[in-house]
């Protein structure tokens, strides 16, 4: 693997700071690049949930990172270690429930209740090494990234016109990207590549942050609206498409932004690549497909509204699913820290995890 070429980004989106965690807020991105401090669990909780931090590597950071703030909290309230440690527990359970689909929550949040219930130490202890494996996951998420990048890069075309879809970047990790990070990399070796970039509706993480981020450092990118990505492929003018995960489940089935799964249908069609990039913290063992994800239903105003002002008829329904599934039969190949994982998806996931 070629590590000699990495990209630097400027981007550090969510890094713990003393006793908080401090984050790019994304709801003002592009308007605004700013950082906020969030100093207690429920501020974490409503972080997660009202998309100040997003993306699934992302989120299972400040999902780490809030389980500290309650123990934090807890630390100065509760004196016996058996209660303190049930009660941070039901905490870190209820930051799982912030975000219900991306699985890297899940896991990042059990690693701490892994720590709280081994830990032998006194409550100050157990504070101490919930932070320290919280910072601990903050740093490895970049170096997996960088991983992640290193591995795609060798699949991109060079001079490759690259189609993303939603915001797979360092903003949605702690700094480097999964899908992004694939096109960081590729573009250290070639700067030729480029970027199409999904609008994503209805939150156009796309427009805003995608563009955003890739204008910062200076790669091209092309912003395109949803419905434009079969036109383009049409007309020979994407390469390949590699866009991030929320879960993926034992056979390969992926849930990603809603939207994902009409490009991976309109990219079989048209006989382009279709990747997904992700940690293997995304991927949910415990299912055997992508039936068995929950799917968030999220904000109506998400659709009736764009900045604030409506944009449709007052009272007309909505349904707003915030993920769709795409079927593995569709992904040419899944870019891990531990290699691209091609089909059967149930043998080379096994083997990735060493089952």
């Amino acid at each position: 693997m070629d590590t000699q070429k990495q990209f630097q980004s400027k981007i550090k989106t969510i890094e713990w700071v003393d006793n908080y965690s401090r984050m790019v807020d994304q709801t003002v991105i592009p308007y605004e690049y700013k950082f906020v401090n969030i100093t207690n669990g429920e501020d974490m909780y409503d972080a997660i949930k009202t998309m100040i931090v997003r993306g699934a590597p992302a989120i299972g950071i400040a999902g780490a990172h809030g389980v500290v703030l309650f123990a934090q909290a807890l630390a100065k309230e509760i004196p016996s270690v058996s209660d303190f440690k049930s009660e941070l527990i039901k905490k870190a359970q209820y930051m799982k429930t912030s975000r219900p689909t991306a699985v890297n929550l899940m896991w990042a949040c059990e690693k701490q209740i892994e720590i709280i219930k081994k830990s032998e130490s006194d409550i100050r202890g157990i504070v101490n090494e919930l932070k320290e494996n919280a910072i601990r996951l903050e740093n490895e998420d970049i170096e997996i990234n960088k991983k992640i990048g290193d591995y795609g890069s060798q699949v991109v075309p060079k001079g490759a016109t690259i189609l993303t879809h939603c915001n797979a970047g360092a903003l949605a990790t702690v700094g480097y990207g999964t899908a992004l990070g694939v096109v960081r990399s590729a573009y250290a070796k070639d700067n030729t590549i480029q970027v199409f970039a999904d609008e994503t509706r209805p939150r156009q993480q796309g427009a805003r942050i995608t563009t955003f981020e890739l204008t910062m450092d200076g790669i091209p990118v092309t912003l395109i609206t949803d419905g434009m990505c079969s036109y383009f492929m049409k007309k020979g003018m994407i390469d390949m498409v590699v866009v991030g995960a929320d879960r993926i489940a034992s056979n390969g089935d992926t849930a990603n932004k809603i939207g994902t799964y009409t490009v991976a249908i309109s990219a079989k069609y048209h006989n382009v690549p279709f990747y997904i990039a992700a940690p293997l913290s995304t991927i949910d063992t415990s299912i055997k497909s992508g039936d068995e994800i929950p799917i968030e239903e999220r904000s109506h105003e998400e659709v009736t509204h764009i900045n604030g002002k409506r944009i449709c008829a007052e009272g007309v329904k909505v349904i707003n699913p915030g993920f769709d599934v795409t079927p593995h039969e569709l992904i040419t190949g899944i870019i891990t820290e531990k290699g691209i994982l091609k089909p059967d998806y149930n043998k080379s996931i096994a083997e990735a995890f060493g089952i």
